[in-house]
């Protein structure tokens, strides 16, 4: 979990200059060098816009950090920052967010690159003649951009075959998005206690609470490499989080536990079929405990319906969800 008093220093290059500039371009690691340098080099190539790159290093060794210095020295448009604990997903980006002052945020995964020199061009484009537009989802292709990479796809199954095109959401994936910084001020930052997974969708309920709206465009797109270490897995520990978080949130906007059995039993159901029953109900359990220290809020009308024509619409019943993994796996059996 992350540590709160830890605060990255500064390592290479700069702060971000003084002044108005377009874009807080931000990228965490905690390895894969070489594709951590691919990704900086495509965030560098962004054309037509005035950006500011940061790198926050939560856990290479001593000779990725090295190079990461030799990169970023004397740099004055990027900086390169380490921190000695992992502050997580949220706490990484809230971290990067807040030093900055763009107009926009892009956030990029470290095995990620963007499809084409002009996406944060035209995300800002976007924003400006959007003014409610909180934040947006790019497009997430696997490394050959030749196919959607579907292990990233965090929307309703309903939407795929519109994945090319735009829809109002409720969420946006992590590998590639922006957000507008007076939304980012308004909602206020990620809830680092989160860790990792979900952080995304808990921001943007409170943006969509606050009057923002949540896009996805399909026109502005990422390219994901594939990699295994990373991946949430049902088998893996991290369905502990992944659970945990998801309770935790829904529990924030009100849902009584009641309300959210179905939904626990259905993890439940998912782990057993994927091997990790205990794991999924030790999420629930973590919930549980946690409750107490949860904040709780009333969800607004105009959110529930936002919620209901944008999210719920387009998800199905909880059994409609399940049903078919289950006859699925009974037919491989």
């Amino acid at each position: 979990m992350p540590i709160k008093a830890a605060v990255p220093r500064l390592a290479a290059g700069s702060l971000p200059p003084y002044g108005r500039y377009d874009a807080d371009i931000i990228i965490l690691t905690t390895g894969r060098l070489a594709a951590t340098l691919e990704a900086l080099a495509s965030a560098s190539r962004q054309a037509h816009v005035h950006s500011y790159v940061a790198l926050l290093d939560q856990g290479t060794d001593a000779a990725a950090r090295a190079r990461y210095a030799e990169i970023f020295a004397g740099s004055t448009t990027a900086g390169f920052f380490v921190s000695d604990t992992n502050l997580g997903v949220g706490g990484g980006r809230n971290f990067l967010s807040n030093i900055g002052h763009g107009d926009i945020i892009v956030a990029l995964d470290n095995d990620a690159v963007f499809a084409d020199p002009f996406v944060v061009f035209d995300a800002l484009r976007i924003f400006e003649q959007t003014p409610r537009l909180g934040a947006m989802a790019f497009r997430i292709m696997d490394a050959t951009g030749q196919k959607l990479d579907d292990a990233s796809w965090g929307f309703p199954q309903s939407l795929m075959p519109h994945a090319r095109k735009k829809f109002t959401t409720t969420t946006f994936v992590g590998a590639g998005h922006a957000i507008r910084r007076a939304a980012w001020d308004d909602a206020g930052p990620y809830d680092d206690s989160l860790f990792f997974t979900w952080e995304e969708y808990d921001f943007c309920l409170r943006a969509i609470a606050r009057h923002w709206h949540i896009e996805y465009h399909g026109d502005l797109a990422v390219f994901h490499k594939l990699a295994p270490e990373a991946r949430l897995r049902w088998q893996a520990g991290r369905t502990r989080l992944y659970v945990r978080n998801r309770l935790i949130i829904a529990r924030k906007w009100g849902a009584s536990w009641l309300s959210l059995t179905p939904r626990i039993a259905g993890y439940a159901v998912k782990g057993a079929l994927n091997g990790a029953c205990l794991t999924a109900l030790a999420g629930a359990t973590a919930a549980i405990w946690r409750d107490a220290r949860t904040p709780k809020r009333k969800m607004p009308a105009s959110m529930r319906r936002y919620l209901t024509e944008h999210e719920q619409a387009h998800r199905g019943k909880l059994l409609g969800r399940i049903g078919p993994e289950i006859f699925t796996r009974l037919a491989k059996d």
